[in-house]
């Protein structure tokens, strides 16, 4: 998770370029920005995605198999 310093900072240069455009250094300091909290969201996403699992209404688990060997690699279920 990006602390709430950085992810103001992302807020803060995203107002900046809207409002009266960015500084070369300031245009850098964003992407790097993005790109961390972009890796921060997906690593989070994974890990989320590898603790579920999927039932039909019968109750029948037809969790998908890549899913499931993620899931067995990882002696998550």
């Amino acid at each position: 998770m990006l602390s709430k310093d950085k992810l103001a900072r992302i807020n803060a240069l995203a107002n900046k370029a809207k409002q009266s455009g960015l500084t070369e250094a300031e245009a850098r300091e964003q992407t790097t920005l993005r790109k961390e909290y972009l890796q921060s969201f997906r690593s989070g996403m994974l890990n989320t995605l590898k603790g579920v699992t999927i039932m039909d209404p019968k109750g029948n688990d037809v969790t998908p198999a890549k899913l499931k060997e993620l899931q067995n690699k990882n002696r998550l279920h």
